[in-house]
C-alpha cells in the first residue's frame, strides 16, 4: 500500500481545526456521544488512525484509558505538542491500520477507526483492517468505523456550482454506470455505499450494533449554519441527533459511523 499521497496531504492539512468550526463539531459530537453510550467510562480504547488526537485527548479528559497509533509523522508531532497543554498521558505510535501486531488479542474494550477506512481502496485492505481491529478487541467489545459515503460526494463535488465538475469526472472515467466513485491513491479518499460496508462486516464477521450518520445534512448547509444564532445552532444539532439513526438517511451522510461488535 502506497502511503506518500497520505502522508502529503496530511502534512499539509490543518486536521485541528477541522472539528473546531460549527458544521465540522457535528460530526465530532455526534461520535463521542455513540462512544460514550457504548463504552463504559474507564475502558481501555485503541485510537487507529488518531491524525492529532482530537478523539484520543477528549476520551482521554473523559477519563478513558486511550492508546492511539496513527501513520503520519507529522500528525504524531501536532498530537504530543497537543497533550502538553491538555494535561492527558496517551501513549502515541507510529504505525499502520494494516499491521496492529504491537498489540495482543482481545486487549482493548473499544478501537476506533475513524480515517484509516478512508483511505484504503482494496477491498483487501479494508478486511485487514477491519480484522485487525477485531482481533485486539475483547469479545463483546466494540469497533467503531467511519466511512466516507458515495451520494455526499456526487451531489456536493461532483454537481458542483454548474455541473461542470460532474462533466469531467464522467470524461475521465471517474464513475460508474450507477454512479459509483471510482477511487485510486492520488484521490485520498474511498467512498462507499452501505451495501459495501454490509458485505465487509459480513466478511469480518463482525455484527452491527447500530450505524449513524455522523454528519448528515451538516456540509450541505455549512454555510448557514456558520450563520445560525446560537439558539438556532442548537435546534439543529438537537435535529440532528434525532434523524442521524434513520436508515433512509445514512447514504446521504458525509460521514458514516459503523458501530460494530465481536462476539
Amino acid at each position: 500500500m502506497d502511503t506518500s499521497y497520505i502522508t502529503d496531504y496530511y502534512n499539509n492539512y490543518n486536521e485541528d481545526e477541522r472539528t473546531k468550526s460549527r458544521h465540522g463539531s457535528v460530526e465530532f459530537a455526534t461520535n463521542m456521544q455513540y462512544i460514550r453510550r457504548y463504552v463504559p467510562q474507564g475502558a481501555k480504547i485503541l485510537d487507529v488512525g488518531a491524525g492529532t488526537g482530537v478523539y484520543s485527548m477528549a476520551l482521554a479528559m473523559d477519563g478513558y484509558d486511550v492508546h492511539a497509533i496513527e501513520l503520519v509523522e507529522h500528525n504524531i508531532e501536532v498530537f504530543r505538542e497537543n497533550l502538553k497543554t491538555c494535561g492527558a498521558e496517551i501513549p502515541v505510535e507510529q504505525g499502520n491500520a494494516l499491521d496492529l501486531s504491537r498489540y495482543a488479542d482481545g486487549s482493548f474494550d473499544a478501537v476506533l477507526l475513524f480515517g484509516p477506512l478512508y483511505h484504503l481502496y482494496e477491498k483487501e485492505d479494508k478486511i485487514t483492517a477491519l480484522r485487525e481491529a477485531k482481533r485486539v478487541v475483547k469479545p463483546g467489545g466494540h469497533i467503531f468505523a467511519a466511512y466516507c459515503m458515495n451520494e455526499a460526494t456526487i451531489i456536493q463535488y461532483a454537481f458542483k456550482d454548474d455541473g461542470r465538475n460532474m462533466m469531467d469526472c464522467l470524461t475521465k472515467g471517474m464513475l460508474t454506470a450507477d454512479y459509483k466513485c471510482i477511487s485510486k491513491p492520488a484521490d485520498l479518499f474511498e467512498m462507499v455505499r452501505l451495501e459495501d460496508i454490509d458485505a465487509l462486516n459480513r466478511e469480518t464477521g463482525l455484527k452491527r450494533v447500530k450505524i449513524v450518520a455522523s454528519d448528515l445534512f451538516t456540509h450541505y448547509i455549512g454555510d448557514r449554519i456558520e450563520s445560525f444564532s446560537e439558539a438556532a445552532y442548537q435546534a439543529y444539532v438537537s435535529y440532528h441527533l434525532s434523524v442521524c439513526e434513520r436508515p433512509d438517511l445514512i447514504g446521504a451522510t458525509n460521514h458514516s459511523l459503523d458501530i460494530l461488535t465481536k462476539e
